[in-house]
Formats: C-alpha cells, sequence, structure tokens
C-alpha cells in the first residue's frame, strides 16, 4: 500500500512534467505557419505541417492533467502538501546527493559531453581516451570518494571547455597554435591522470587497477581507431592532433 502511494505521488511530478512537455510542443507548434501559398495555390489551414504536433502536444497535455488528477485523488492534497515540504527540506538535498544518484549525474555528463562536446571538436583519439580514462576510473575503482571528486574535477573540465568553445577562443588561438582544442585536451587528461594518481598512490590494490584503467583507456581507442581509419578507411567523427601524428608516420611523410 505505502509502495503504491509513492508511485502516485510521483505521478503527480511525472503528469505535470507531461503538461509542461506537452505545452511546450504546442507553443513549438504554433510558429508553424497554419496558411501557406505554394506555386501561386493557397493552402487551407487542415493541410498545415502545424496539425499533427498540436495534436500530440494537447494529447500529451490532455493525458498529463489526467495523470495528475488521478493522483491527486489517490494521495490527497494533505500528502501532496508533504511532499512539497520534503521537496524544500534539506532531505532533498541529501537524496540527490546520494552514490546511486551520483553515479547516475556521472554517466549522464560523461555521454553527454562525449558525444555533443568532444566528438564533433576534439581529435577522437583524445577525446575517447578522456572518455574512458574518466569512465573506468570513476566505475572500476569502487569507490564512492572517489567517484564524487573525480566527477567534479570533470565536471569543471566540461565547464571550461563550454566556455572555452562558446567565446570562440579555439578560432582565435587556431591561428596562432595549431590544434589549441587538441593540446587543451591533452593537457586536461594529464591532469586528471595526475589528479587521480595523487588520490590512489597509497592504496596498492587501486594502484594495480589505475595502471589497468590507463592501459585500456590508451591502447583501445589507438587499435580501434587505426583499424577503422587505415584498414577500413573511415574517416574519424574530428581529426586533429593525434591523426595528424599518425598520418605522418604511418604514410612515412618524414622520409
Amino acid at each position: 500500500m505505502l509502495e503504491k502511494e509513492k508511485l502516485r505521488k510521483a505521478d503527480i511530478y511525472s503528469g505535470a512534467i507531461m503538461c509542461l512537455f506537452g505545452l511546450w510542443i504546442i507553443l513549438q507548434a504554433l510558429k508553424m505557419p497554419m496558411k501557406d501559398s505554394w506555386g501561386g495555390v493557397q493552402n487551407v489551414w487542415y493541410v498545415s505541417p502545424a496539425i499533427f504536433p498540436l495534436f500530440v502536444g494537447c494529447m500529451i497535455m490532455l493525458l498529463g492533467g489526467l495523470l495528475c488528477r488521478i493522483a491527486l485523488k489517490r494521495v490527497g492534497f494533505k500528502a501532496f502538501a508533504e511532499t512539497v515540504r520534503w521537496l524544500s527540506s534539506k532531505a532533498l538535498l541529501q537524496f540527490l546527493n546520494s552514490v546511486p544518484n551520483l553515479r547516475f549525474y556521472s554517466i549522464v555528463i560523461l555521454f553527454l559531453s562525449f558525444v555533443f562536446l568532444n566528438i564533433p571538436r576534439i581529435d577522437f583519439f583524445l577525446s575517447a581516451v578522456l572518455f574512458l580514462a574518466v569512465f573506468i576510473s570513476s566505475f572500476y575503482f569502487g569507490d564512492a570518494k572517489l567517484l564524487k571528486k573525480f566527477f567534479l574535477f570533470y565536471l569543471a573540465g566540461v565547464i571550461g571547455f563550454i566556455i572555452y568553445f562558446s567565446l570562440g577562443l579555439n578560432e582565435a588561438l587556431s591561428r596562432v597554435v595549431p590544434f589549441p582544442a587538441d593540446i587543451l585536451t591533452l593537457c586536461f587528461i594529464v591532469a586528471y591522470c595526475g589528479y587521480a594518481w595523487m588520490l590512489i598512490r597509497n592504496n596498492s590494490a587501486l594502484r594495480k587497477k589505475y595502471r589497468i584503467a590507463m592501459i585500456i583507456a590508451i591502447t583501445s581507442p589507438l587499435v580501434v581507431g587505426m583499424i577503422f581509419k587505415y584498414f577500413l578507411l573511415v574517416p574519424m567523427p574530428a581529426e586533429g592532433l593525434i591523426v595528424a601524428i599518425m598520418d605522418y608516420l604511418w604514410y612515412l611523410e618524414f622520409l
């Protein structure tokens, strides 16, 4: 019974989020033209591309509202008020700071930064090495305190990279220094690995795990990447400093 009440309380917030999401879809759909002319022919409103997203948005809002209504009817407004008080208390911060949530934050930040920040702008090999080094060290060591420290260190680096690219510093520096983003990433990888080593150097078991993590993080992208680039002739998503060095050696450009 208690589990059902918890689920119903969660349904209130899920329904509210669904309503807001449906409203966002409707607002975006209203930006589409309801009537337009093409080749001198005036189109009527019911062939507008906005009709389908408007219908979907309205249905999502309706279903979200029904979910909220059913949940409020089940738990009552008193239980809802207690949940609101919990959300404004220190218990929420303790819950958000729990180890399972911290693991979730780490995974989300790692994948989002890897896919949307690093891959399009930084040499693929450096992006992959950074991702694997952080991912393996965060979860392979099996220490919640280390996970939090690694996460905060990496998050600070991600914020720094976002500021760096959003201010256009990469374009400005590329006129003076070749591959500035790759050099910055290489420095960050070295800094992260050095920071991780400082935290675990007094633990022999973690030192062994650290060596394994670094070997996998460095060799895996190089082996797999070289197979795809030089044998299967598949270009990397972003080719920069490391690819330039590998091309120089692979094609014997020094001769």
